[in-house]
């Protein structure tokens, strides 16, 4: 391929994608009809899985540098004196064991960086006005901050242009779901009291829900439901609204000020059934929206476009046929159904009013929190390490596969050995943009020179996470195909052959 990847929006979501686009080689430009990028802080949590995939791109640091560390999360009842469940992150079945708290504000300004060192400049004030798929491409009309009209040939398009995306309405996609009935307020301000600064405090009230989010040292945010407002655009509530609803259902002796953004929300919960159609993608708030609960919405777009972004450049320089593309859709669209439902349930469970059934939910929680097993299975769950894709396309279950990590589910990350000095890590490997073959307790695999542009062939040593006498095929996302016994590897040969062929 010679054109650029166009990526249209610049939040979250669409710096990700052209920076893991560029990381990998392929030429892109991302535009952005807004003059700058957002200074409320929005989404406001990285969760793991997320700051993983960041590693792989070689960038975590900066985003742990710039954020406070949230180390669990605890649920009250009554008028915050009944703890009912208290989870620690550090069970979390990854190196980044915490809830990384950062306004998207800063998310964004640190994409942004990526991107400047990479060479790539994001195009404010440009506006995507229409595009047409063609045999090869997709011809895109931009129109410039003075007027000026552009026409751009690109290999392909990336919609990541939020919930309100001219791509999706544009291809007449069916954003089907529902608004639930109930408003919501958000503060972001400081707080005085004994409140933790490194946990995330839920409070369940007969009368509604309430949670304290950290930001930094000094403030926090809060959201609360509030009952369905008369009015469709009800104004944004006051700091004398909010420090009586902090009155009513937090701990006692909070008190609010200084606030920083105070603003009233609905939440929707919607999905676009298809996230490929031809040569245009949707990604992130284009394709899905749902409940804040669990802060899962900027950590699955993010995850999108960490999906998208490897088989788009292995396609684009032509190592890969285009069937491997097909996957994409199916994969996401999984974890899109997954995370509405999650979401849902548990926005759904936080707002029950009945006092009969806020009674048994208390009791329930309250006895199942004290079950080990139950708080891990919470844990990754926020955490997302418990995401799969089992039934993609690209997944596979030979006779003698090893049953952890199975085809589909994450794979942790480890030291290699013996290092190679480039590459120590398994994601170091992975962030070249190729797939790892690695024999765990076994003899290194040798590639066949043709596979090599795709796949790196590595080794290590048996481990509570991989099982000796195995060899994993692992994606460059991080997320392992397949594995076979260490005397039957063609399986990993015929999926590679496959995805290089198309």
């Amino acid at each position: 391929m010679t054109s650029p990847v166009l990526v249209a929006g610049a939040g979250p979501v669409g710096l990700t994608m052209a920076m893991a686009l560029k990381r990998r080689g392929v030429d892109v430009r991302v535009v952005d009809r807004a003059a700058a990028r957002t200074d409320k802080s929005k989404a406001l949590v990285i969760w793991p899985r997320t700051l993983e995939l960041l590693d792989i791109q070689g960038c975590s640091r900066p985003f742990i540098d710039a954020g406070l560390q949230a180390h669990g999360a605890r649920i009250l009842a009554d008028d915050g004196t009944d703890l009912l469940m208290h989870v620690r992150f550090d069970t979390a079945r990854s190196q980044y064991r915490f809830a990384l708290m950062i306004p998207q504000s800063e998310t964004e300004r640190l994409l942004e960086e990526q991107l400047a060192k990479l060479g790539v400049t994001v195009e404010r004030r440009v506006e995507l006005i229409s595009f047409t798929e063609e045999a090869d491409g997709v011809s895109a009309l931009l129109r410039h901050p003075d007027g000026r009209d552009e026409t751009l040939q690109a290999s392909w398009l990336a919609a990541c242009d939020g919930a309100h995306s001219t791509v999706r309405h544009a291809l007449a996609l069916p954003f089907t779901g529902d608004t639930m009935p109930s408003d919501w307020v958000l503060a972001d301000l400081q707080i005085d009291g004994e409140l933790p600064r490194d946990e995330i405090t839920i409070c369940w009230t007969p009368d509604g829900v309430m949670v304290f989010f950290p930001i930094d040292a000094t403030r926090l945010r809060v959201i609360a439901d509030v009952g369905l407002a008369a009015a469709d655009e009800a104004p944004a509530p006051t700091l004398r609204e909010i420090q009586a609803l902090i009155d009513h259902r937090g701990p006692k002796g909070l008190h609010a000020h200084d606030p920083f953004w105070i603003s009233r929300f609905r939440i929707n919960e919607r999905k676009v059934k298809d996230y490929r159609h031809g040569r245009v993608f949707l990604c992130g708030d284009a394709a899905h929206v749902h409940s804040p609960a669990g802060g899962q919405g900027m950590n699955t777009g993010m995850q999108d476009a960490f999906n998208l972004a490897w088989k788009l450049a292995m396609v684009w320089h032509g190592a890969a046929g285009e069937a491997l593309l097909e996957s994409y859709s199916p994969e996401r669209s999984a974890i899109g159904d997954q995370v509405l439902r999650a979401a849902g349930n548990m926005t759904k469970v936080a707002l029950m009013r009945n006092p009969v059934l806020t009674e048994l939910r208390s009791l329930a929680v309250g006895a199942l929190g004290h079950l080990p097993a139950l708080r891990q299975r919470f844990v990754d769950q926020l955490a997302e390490v418990d995401l799969h894709y089992h039934d993609s396309p690209l997944t596979e279950s030979p006779r003698g596969a090893a049953r952890h990590p199975a085809g589909g589910e994450r794979a942790p990350d480890l030291l290699l050995s013996p290092a190679p000095t480039e590459t120590p890590r398994l994601y170091d490997v992975l962030a070249t943009g190729r797939f790892a073959v690695l024999s765990v307790s076994a003899p290194l695999m040798d590639l066949p020179q043709a596979l090599r542009p795709i796949a790196a062939a590595v080794a290590t040593e048996a481990s509570a996470e991989y099982v000796g006498g195995h060899v994993y095929l692992v994606r460059p996302d991080g997320y392992v195909a397949l594995s076979t016994g260490a005397a039957d590897t063609g399986p990993i040969l015929a999926t590679l052959e496959r995805i290089a062929q198309g």
